[in-house]
């Protein structure tokens, strides 16, 4: 399984660790990445996913993972969260048409 957001795609990055005589020893940063279950409101179901602390942080201040998704561009998303947000956008344009 890889290390990547399954939200924003977030992955390890390279860098150098730097000592107090400035050698530098190469390193990878890894994603502090999460297995949670968000609710999605819209859909009725739970969504088990692999996502980063801070992509967590952001679902929450846009109030939800449906919302998250919605405000996103598609660019921005995962594959897997592409196909997330047009059941989400399918299902609100059934009820408004149904409304």
């Amino acid at each position: 399984m890889s290390r990547r957001c399954s939200l924003t795609g977030t992955g390890s990055q390279f860098g150098h660790k730097v000592s107090h005589s400035n050698h530098k020893t190469k390193t990878r940063f890894l994603p502090n990445l999460q297995v949670v279950s968000l609710r999605s409101d819209i859909l009725g179901t739970d969504v088990s996913l692999r996502i980063t602390a801070a992509t967590l942080r952001s679902i929450e201040h846009n109030g939800g993972l449906d919302a998250y998704l919605l405000k996103h561009s598609e660019r921005k998303l995962t594959a897997e969260a592409g196909k997330l947000k047009r059941q989400i956008k399918r299902k609100v344009s059934k009820a408004a048409k149904a409304a």
